[in-house]
């Protein structure tokens, strides 16, 4: 767990913006039946995407990387 913090921290110093981002996700209501969508893009141009809804049972997650995260 130790590890993971070290590792949350500095992704947190090469990319500020996404706990920013993810803050205000959660400020404007995870709950369940939200729909989180997921997109990567490769340099060569490939992307794959991908979208979950948030269950109940998901909610413990969230509550967990909410305490990682702010």
């Amino acid at each position: 767990m130790v590890q993971l913090k070290v590792s949350w921290e500095r992704f947190v110093q090469n990319h500020p913006k996404f706990p920013k981002f993810c803050k205000a996700a959660y400020h404007n209501g995870l709950t369940v039946g939200t729909v989180i969508e997921f997109k990567v893009k490769t340099p060569e141009g490939k992307e794959i995407s991908s979208n979950l809804k948030l269950t109940e049972a998901d909610m413990e997650l969230v509550g967990q990387l909410k305490e990682l995260i702010f």
